[in-house]
């Protein structure tokens, strides 16, 4: 299934429509980038959890605010295009805020799903505004060893 990619304007009446027929709609985010092993393993736990998963992808100036100038490595319709093509993932919206709030709290889903390479007071907005409207905000452990950091430090010292 292609054009799994939407504008918040799309999300909002997916969204909408998915609720109205009862569908459990859980959702994610992050940067996704250099997309490896731990981030294929929570896309299929985070669509087990659901019918619907939602990705709310990091643009690339929100990744820079965070990570640095030197990141991302892969541009974000790069990224969001790798990962429509995941089977576990039904939609992606890139967001260039900060936090997704805004993208929650138009989507309100069931759940929101977190990796384990996140800081608690950087998310506990997410957690509270989920649990606002009885939504659940949950979160799988760090798969040890993998990360995109750890990727791009093991390319450059293989490379010296």
């Amino acid at each position: 299934m292609r054009n799994k990619i939407k504008t918040k304007q799309e999300i909002e009446k997916i969204a909408e429509e998915l609720r109205e027929k009862g569908k459990k709609i859980v959702t994610t985010n992050g940067s996704f980038d250099i997309l490896h092993y731990a981030h294929v393993n929570l896309l299929e736990k985070a669509k087990n959890e659901g019918d619907v998963l939602i990705v709310l992808l990091n643009s690339d100036s929100s990744i820079k605010k965070f990570k640095g100038e030197q990141r991302p490595i892969i541009p974000q319709n790069e990224r969001a295009r790798m990962l429509e093509a995941l089977e576990s993932v039904d939609y992606v919206v890139i967001f260039e805020e900060d936090k997704p709030l805004e993208l929650l709290k138009i989507i309100k889903p069931n759940k929101q799903v977190k990796g384990g390479s996140f800081i608690l007071d950087r998310v506990r907005e997410e957690k509270e505004l989920v649990e606002s409207w009885g939504g659940e905000f949950k979160n799988f452990e760090l798969e040890d060893g993998f990360s995109t950091t750890n990727i791009i430090n093991t390319i450059l010292e293989k490379h010296k």
